[in-house]
């Protein structure tokens, strides 16, 4: 097990050098741009706000709209849901906080 994954890793660093040198192409990268700063504008909500409704702190919705990090697959599915259809994500969030409220007496 540690042998194969030794030899993986050496074959990727031949990879990577022969894609520098211009000898092989680099493998297709697939990116999602979602906009999640047009969402958010759309939406008329904070960074602090957006980030709430979605559950990831405030730093995560930066880094997103800043480029400097991208979203995971259920992030990229929410933020899609959100880009077109935000009224149902709103109602499922307070659906969920009525229920949690619910409990409280």
């Amino acid at each position: 097990m540690e042998k194969e994954l030794l030899n993986d890793f050496k074959q990727s660093i031949r990879e990577m050098n022969a894609i520098r040198k211009g000898k092989m192409k680099p493998a297709r990268v697939w990116r999602w741009d979602l906009g999640v700063k047009g969402i958010r504008d759309k939406m008329g909500v904070s960074q602090s706000r957006f980030a709430a409704l979605i559950g990831v702190s405030v730093d995560t919705v930066q880094n997103w709209e800043q480029g400097r990090s991208v979203p995971r697959k259920a992030a990229c599915a929410l933020l899609m849901v959100l880009k077109h259809n935000p009224d149902a994500v709103i109602k499922a969030v307070e659906a969920e906080q009525e229920l949690v409220m619910g409990g409280i007496d």
